[in-house]
C-alpha cells in the first residue's frame, strides 16, 4: 500500500508538471481533431460503445508565411474554406481500458493561390485515420485523496488520408505515425470547477516532421451544462519556412508549422448521458500556418455497457 501511495504521488507530480509546461513546450495546421477540454481523459464503461458524429468548419483569410502575417483573401473575402465530417467510435474493453477509432472526410478549397488568380483550387478525400488504446492510470473519484487527479495514458496511431498532401495548408499530416500522449483532469475549488491538460508527441514515419502538441484549460459544470476555455499549442520539431511571394506559395509537408490557439466551448449532458458539444478555436499566433477560425459541433451517444 505504501509503494502504491508513492507511485500515485509521483504520477500526480508528473501530471502537474506536464500541465504547467504545456504552454511553453508545445502542432500545426494539421487536421486531427480530438475531443477537447479534457473529455478524452474519461473512458467508456466496460463493454460500452460511444459513437460521436462530428462536424467542423475552418475559415482562413490570413496566414503566417514564416513569421510574417499576411492577408491571402481575394474577392469577397475568399481565403481557405475547410469542411470536415467525421465519426469517433470508442469502446470500453474493461475497467480502466478503452480503444478508439476516428474516421472522416475532408475538403479544402481556396482562391488565394491559383492560376489564373481567383479561380477555385481544391482537394478532398479521407482524413487521416487515427486509432488508439487508452489506460486510465488514476481516477480522482476512486478515493478521497484531495491531491489526486485523473490521469489517462494513450498509445495511438495515424494513417495518412487520401487528400493532396502537398496542397497549401494541407488538411492533415499526410503520414503514417505513432502518437503517445498523457491526458489529465482535476476537480478543485468550488463545486463543478476543474482544470484539464494534455501533452503528446507524433513520430511521423513516412513524410513530414515530428510534432509536439498540448493543451491546458479550465471548465465549469452547472445543471448539465459545461463551460470550458483553454489554450492549445501545436508545433513541428523541425522544418523550413513556406516559400514564395504574393499569390505564389511553396508549401510541403516539411515546413515547420507552429500554431497557438485559444478555444472556448459549451456542452450539455442530458439524463440519458448523451453529450452535445459546441466549440470555437481561434489562432492567436503562428508560423507557416493559417490564422484559423474553427467552429465545431458533435454529439456523443453511449450504447450498452454497465
Amino acid at each position: 500500500m505504501k509503494a502504491l501511495t508513492i507511485i500515485d504521488r509521483l504520477i500526480c507530480l508528473s501530471a502537474v508538471a506536464i500541465t504547467s509546461l504545456t504552454p511553453f513546450t508545445s502542432t500545426a495546421s494539421e487536421n486531427i481533431p480530438q475531443k477537447p477540454f479534457g473529455q478524452f481523459t474519461w473512458l467508456p464503461t466496460p463493454n460500452q460503445w460511444i459513437v460521436t458524429p462530428w462536424y467542423q468548419y475552418t475559415d482562413i483569410q490570413d496566414i503566417w508565411r514564416g513569421t510574417r502575417h499576411e492577408n491571402v483573401s481575394v474577392g469577397d473575402k475568399h481565403g481557405f474554406d475547410q469542411n470536415d465530417g467525421l465519426a469517433l467510435i470508442e469502446y470500453g474493453i474493461k475497467k480502466d481500458w478503452a480503444a478508439d477509432l476516428q474516421l472522416g472526410y475532408t475538403s479544402l478549397a481556396t482562391r488565394s493561390f491559383s492560376t489564373p488568380p481567383g479561380t477555385v483550387r481544391s482537394t478532398s478525400g479521407l482524413m487521416d485515420v487515427t486509432f488508439g488504446l487508452r489506460w486510465q492510470v488514476l481516477n480522482e473519484n476512486d478515493c478521497d485523496c484531495g491531491w489526486r487527479p485523473t490521469v489517462t495514458l494513450r498509445a495511438g496511431g495515424i494513417y495518412r488520408g487520401t487528400y493532396d498532401h502537398d496542397f497549401p495548408l494541407a488538411p492533415g499530416n499526410g503520414s503514417v505515425g505513432i502518437e503517445p500522449s498523457v491526458l489529465i483532469t482535476k476537480s478543485f475549488g468550488w463545486q463543478g470547477f476543474g482544470m484539464y491538460g494534455n501533452l503528446g508527441y507524433r513520430n511521423l514515419r513516412s513524410g513530414g516532421n515530428d510534432q509536439v502538441f498540448g493543451s491546458v484549460g479550465f471548465n465549469q459544470a452547472y445543471k448539465g451544462f459545461t463551460f470550458s476555455a483553454g489554450y492549445r499549442h501545436q508545433q513541428n520539431t523541425a522544418g523550413s519556412d513556406i516559400g514564395g511571394v504574393g499569390n505564389t506559395i511553396i508549401y510541403s509537408s516539411n515546413v515547420k508549422e507552429i500554431n497557438q490557439l485559444a478555444d472556448v466551448g459549451v456542452g450539455y449532458t442530458d439524463r440519458r448521458h448523451h453529450h452535445y458539444q459546441f466549440y470555437l478555436e481561434k489562432s492567436i499566433s503562428g508560423r507557416n500556418t493559417g490564422d484559423k477560425e474553427t467552429y465545431g459541433i458533435y454529439a456523443s451517444f453511449p450504447i450498452g455497457g454497465k
